[in-house]
């Protein structure tokens, strides 16, 4: 499989042009998702990474485990928060760890930043089980071999155990309640850009001058059509302050990294009226994942 590149072309983060990288097709995309997010990425796609030491009860599942018919074992190490669950057409944004039963970690999120994928790219058993989470819990997968790598080739073999933490639910092609028009709790800035905090982010650090900043972002227009979402992709987009709308250069120098924030960017801070361009006031929920 060829290399994924860091950077997706990313048409509407709204760049003034389209950044200058290779695109892969959706086949290699898709596979290079599959690939990663359900742990058969080579280790040395993990540089630095940090071993974490196995549960207990990796070998087998206590007698308080969960059973489903399919053969899947889970068991709950924190409940969540709140009645939102995935459903199958939804990304998400998970932490995991995963080990072979003899104690051997085989693939990790590490790091800050969870790894978003599509529910419907995840092996069997970690679709089953990541069906029954809620937003927030921590649970513990059992996955015997016919549900996850199913005796193939140069993948792990027998019960895999995952650790995963759902993090996120998004269903970036549903829009907001409040796409419509800019609600009463919005911050307004003397611009005309209106922002609300969805997710508070960790410290005080903002983007600034030409720096870059790497994003997950969905937009939709004021009628609820979504034009453009680097979740659906799979893949956040990178790009420098400098290089996109107006809206989005004040908006993001707003945030800190981990916040997750939705901005109506009227249209004289997107594309001012440019033909082949989204129309009129802007809705984008952006997350930033880092600055760099």
């Amino acid at each position: 499989m060829k290399n994924l590149p860091a950077r997706v072309l990313a048409l509407a983060p709204l760049g003034q042009k389209p950044f200058d990288q290779e695109t892969p097709d959706l086949k290699t995309l898709s596979l290079y998702l599959a690939l990663f997010a359900l742990g058969v990425a080579p280790l040395a796609a993990q540089p630095g990474r940090v071993e974490v030491p196995p549960p207990a009860d990796l070998a087998a599942p206590p007698a308080d485990a969960l059973r489903s018919d399919s053969g899947l074992v889970t068991r709950i190490l924190t409940p969540g928060s709140g009645d939102i669950r995935p459903a199958f057409g939804d990304t998400v944004s998970v932490h995991f760890t995963s080990w072979t039963t003899d104690g051997k970690m085989f693939q990790t999120s590490g790091g800050k930043e969870p790894v978003v994928v599509p529910v419907n790219a995840l092996l069997p058993g970690w679709r089953e089980g990541i069906l029954q989470m809620r937003v927030g819990e921590h649970r513990r997968f059992w996955i015997p071999e016919a549900l996850a790598y199913a005796g193939a080739e140069g993948r792990p073999s027998g019960t895999i155990v995952f650790d995963v933490h759902l993090v996120e639910v998004m269903n970036p092609q549903r829009a907001p309640e409040d796409v419509a028009a800019v609600p009463a709790d919005a911050e307004i800035t003397p611009s005309g850009l209106a922002s609300r905090v969805l997710r508070k982010g960790t410290g005080n650090q903002h983007p600034r001058g030409s720096q870059e900043v790497t994003v997950h972002y969905t937009g939709w227009t004021t009628d609820g059509q979504m034009f453009d979402s680097s979740v659906l992709r799979g893949t956040p987009a990178t790009f420098p302050l400098t290089g996109v709308i107006r809206g989005w250069t004040e908006g993001l120098k707003l945030m800190v990294p981990g916040e997750k924030r939705r901005f109506w960017i009227p249209q004289n801070l997107a594309y001012r009226g440019q033909r082949g361009k989204p129309q009129g006031m802007l809705v984008f929920d952006v997350e930033l994942l880092s600055i760099h």
